[in-house]
């Protein structure tokens, strides 16, 4: 989770959303190569949970511009002690926060409100042949999303269940 320092004053708000220096202190290794905007007309929107396989490996820092969303990191690293275990989190275009989602996690979200849209940068460039996810509602994870899911692509309601996967 980041936490932006805005600075405000009477004609709004001003802050950063990347600096490779303050990324550097805390040991994050991240240079975006692509950014992507998103957008979700209605409330209750699930997209997710997505990740990519290598050699096509990415990073993510996301951020929601317009609207809320509850913002889901699930950690597929086999050597990771929090493996298999998700966090969420409240992404708005009022608090301003971003979440960054490193390589060999999915990742996905839920829109809090109608007309969402979201920004985020990769650390790598889209494969569609590397893509890969996980059910939004894998019982091997049970996500608790804040909303019954309004909308959700065909693709993402069918990924195989996690237990069924081959692991690499």
């Amino acid at each position: 989770m980041i936490d932006p320092d805005p600075h405000e004053d009477d004609r709004g708000r001003f802050m950063r959303v990347w600096c490779a220096r303050e990324f550097a202190q805390y040991r994050i290794d991240f240079t975006p190569v692509q950014a992507n905007m998103g957008f979700s007309a209605r409330k209750g929107t699930v997209r997710g949970m997505h990740f990519q396989e290598a050699p096509a490996l990415e990073a993510k820092l996301v951020r929601c511009t317009r609207g809320a969303i509850f913002d889901v990191v699930l950690d597929l690293r086999t050597e990771s002690p929090s493996y298999g275990k998700w966090y969420g989190t409240e992404l708005s275009a009022i608090n301003g926060r971003m979440l960054y989602v490193p390589e060999h996690c999915a990742h996905g979200y839920q829109t809090l409100e109608e007309d969402t849209e979201m920004y985020y940068m990769t650390s790598g460039f889209y494969a569609p042949t590397a893509v890969r996810g996980v059910r939004f509602n894998d019982p091997a994870f049970s996500i608790q999303w804040p909303l019954a899911a309004s909308v959700v692509s065909e693709q993402d309601r069918n990924w195989p269940l996690f237990e069924c996967r081959t692991h690499s």
